[in-house]
């Protein structure tokens, strides 16, 4: 026996399927910290103006809020970024920081259902 335990990383969930319904679900398990910010942004976006014209532009945006926040890491990334530049007194260096938050966000939005 070792005298170290291993030690557990949990995997991070995957992506849902593609609709509100089970991004809602996703979140609501994976990221609840989320859910009342989604629910309110639908209320307000969709539900209460029956605009589905809206719902591209809401699933795009919590996609990627979803993508980031499922991943323990990944969110301290990106929180450690954006933080790190809010508090940089020398532009390049800001520029840089969200720069690099900017690509993440991007590149989640990428991921397909199951990824």
């Amino acid at each position: 026996m070792t005298a170290h335990a291993a030690e557990h990383t949990p995997a991070v969930p995957p992506m849902p399927e593609r609709n509100p319904k089970a991004l809602r679900e996703a979140i609501a398990q994976h990221a609840p910290a989320l859910l009342a910010d989604f629910d309110s942004h639908w209320r307000w976006a969709v539900a209460e103006t029956y605009d589905i014209s809206t719902v591209p532009a809401f699933m795009a945006r919590w996609w990627g809020q979803y993508a980031i926040a499922r991943d323990p890491k990944l969110d301290a990334h990106v929180t450690d970024l954006e933080h790190r530049a809010s508090e940089s007194t020398d532009l390049t260096e800001a520029r840089s920081l969200l720069e690099a938050a900017s690509h993440i966000r991007h590149q989640v939005q990428r991921l397909e259902p199951g990824q």
